[in-house]
């Protein structure tokens, strides 16, 4: 009885059983493992959430040439970034315009997520 009664529980791990160490010769256990890993998916899940509501905002308060601007120097949507610089060469538009029009559509995402954040 005894004997099986050990092989039943011969593969238990305790959550609270070290399981190594870190570089500073600290003990790990599984839970710390399972709680940074939990942490940092949370951490993505959050990341994705705000990145949708950010497109979102986009698209819902920026004008056309905002969008374009905004997409072209941030990358957004798989794009590489681009500078000022660059932007306004493929517009045919002068840098100065670019930054004008990138700062007025930035302010507009900020005061809107500001709004959002205001009434949550």
């Amino acid at each position: 009885m005894y004997l099986r009664s050990l092989k039943k529980t011969q593969n238990e791990v305790s959550l609270d059983e070290q399981i190594g160490s870190d570089k500073d010769g600290n003990s790990i256990s599984l839970i710390d493992i399972l709680e940074s890993e939990q942490e940092e998916t949370f951490e993505q899940v959050d990341l994705k959430m705000r990145v949708k509501e950010l497109y979102g905002k986009i698209e819902g308060n920026l004008t056309p040439r905002e969008k374009k601007i905004i997409g072209m120097r941030y990358g957004l949507s798989g794009a590489k970034d681009k500078t000022q610089k660059e932007v306004a060469k493929e517009l045919n538009i002068s840098r100065s315009y670019v930054s004008r029009i990138e700062k007025k559509a930035v302010e507009k995402l900020r005061a809107n997520m500001k709004d959002i954040a205001n009434h949550s």
